[in-house]
């Protein structure tokens, strides 16, 4: 059975990107637009990683970021983000405690050596 990810950002494009470079590695996608939208789909998906942005419009990363982790502690959850300064990554994985911080735009290589780093965790 092929891992599933979900990845949550209000950007189709992003959401297509991602798609498009991980189901070549035989990895499943499951895009959806919002945290609200994330949350809501979390127990019907059951996915083993989530690929959050944190810029979003209604419920921003941090707090669906939270969310999550309040509802299923050892889902593995990596920021994918525009936000690039160092200052925003040591808050994503030293404060807040994000198992991995992705900025954008990343390359294809680097999107499935972490995606596929994010998913051994799940399953250790």
């Amino acid at each position: 059975m092929s891992p599933k990810v979900m990845v949550v950002d209000d950007e189709p494009d992003t959401i297509d990107l991602v798609k498009l470079i991980l189901e070549s590695e035989n990895i499943e996608v499951i895009g959806v637009k919002s945290g609200f939208e994330c949350l809501e789909s979390i127990d019907k998906e059951r996915p083993d990683a989530i690929l959050l942005d944190i810029m979003m419009p209604d419920m921003n990363g941090w707090e669906t970021f939270h969310k999550i982790k309040e509802k299923e502690p050892c889902l593995p959850v990596a920021m994918l983000t525009v936000k690039s300064q160092e200052f925003d990554k040591m808050l994503g994985l030293h404060v807040l405690k994000a198992d991995d911080y992705i900025t954008k735009p990343f390359s294809r290589k680097e999107l499935i050596k972490r995606t596929k780093e994010l998913l051994e965790m799940e399953f250790h």
